[in-house]
């Protein structure tokens, strides 16, 4: 069975949750700096074909070969937690959903997830992680209540928010029910971003063009999410979940907003919040439940189990 040795290591979820919350927060740094003269389908143009054309030949040259229907798959799967996930949300600002019920809605992808847990992956969460999972989504939204508003967007927009949402969390589960998280991390992520880099090539060009505008902050945001919130965030992501139940990963997701607070704070001096810190203490709590040991095993989750075992 594929890490299995990881039970001598209790430290390794704690490090591997700390470095998903933090690069997973991360985008918003990437974004501020590459969309300060460029439109947002743009910039996730770029981000996905230059982290796609970075993996290429690693992709092609280092890993299994890549069939056609494992191809065909992570393209699917491309669609779904790249172009569908981020141009949902990027169109829904654009039609002037406010951003903060953006990231709201979007930061509670834990929860969809733990509710399609059961019926597609067979792992039923304890009482103990349906209380954890809900304390984290009240962390979130009082994280986010100074930013709260319904704005005048058409509705559709805000179907389209929480639809992106969904969209992720089906993804995900879906993709563990499969096996599909098997395929090497870069092979996976080359496919899937440059399957949403042609997409977002179309929405782009329909937008006003390919070509950015170049002044040092558009490359820095780039680079950023490049490095950052694509190759660090996805490849942790991944790799998690080839260790530990769907459930107990996502939770950490809900730490996300007052991470991204601090982001703002360190690097662009945006004030903090009582409810920022208030947020962040109901949400480690809840954080906490979901993904101690003792709540995983009452719920009759093997954190390394085999995804193979989950599919028979």
């Amino acid at each position: 069975m594929p890490f299995l040795h990881n039970k001598a290591h209790p430290l390794l979820w704690p490090i591997m949750a700390m470095a998903l919350v933090v690069s997973w927060s991360s985008g918003f740094v990437g974004i501020r700096f590459a969309s300060e003269n460029a439109d947002v389908m743009l910039v996730l143009f770029w981000r996905t074909l230059v982290s796609g054309l970075l993996l290429l030949p690693f992709a092609l040259l280092i890993g299994p070969r890549i069939g056609v229907r494992a191809l065909l798959r992570q393209m699917m799967f491309g669609v779904a937690m790249m172009f569908l996930y981020l141009g949902g949300f990027a169109l829904a600002i654009g039609q002037r959903v406010p951003t903060g019920l953006v990231a709201l809605i979007s930061d509670l992808v834990p929860l969809a997830i733990a509710a399609l847990s059961q019926p597609l992956l067979g792992q039923r969460l304890s009482g103990r992680q349906w209380i954890g999972t809900a304390l984290g989504a009240i962390g979130v939204l009082i994280v986010s209540l100074d930013s709260l508003t319904l704005g005048t967007a058409p509705p559709w927009a805000y179907v389209l928010t929480v639809g992106a949402m969904l969209v992720f969390a089906l993804a995900t589960v879906v993709q563990k029910r499969m096996g599909a998280i098997d395929m090497p991390i870069h092979q996976t992520l080359c496919i899937q971003c440059l399957t949403a880099a042609t997409l977002f090539a179309l929405c782009a060009a329909w937008n006003g063009g390919l070509a950015p505008h170049l002044d040092g902050r558009f490359e820095f945001g780039i680079a950023w999410l490049v490095l950052f919130s694509t190759f660090f965030c996805y490849g942790i992501y991944y790799a998690s979940l080839r260790l530990y139940s769907v459930a107990q990963v996502s939770s950490v997701i809900y730490l996300s907003p007052p991470v991204t607070m601090l982001w703002g704070w360190s690097l662009f001096n945006e004030p903090l919040s009582v409810a920022m810190f208030l947020g962040l203490a109901v949400t480690l709590l809840g954080v906490w439940l979901t993904s101690s040991r003792s709540a995983t095993s009452r719920a009759g989750i093997d954190p390394i189990m085999d995804v193979k075992e989950l599919n028979t």
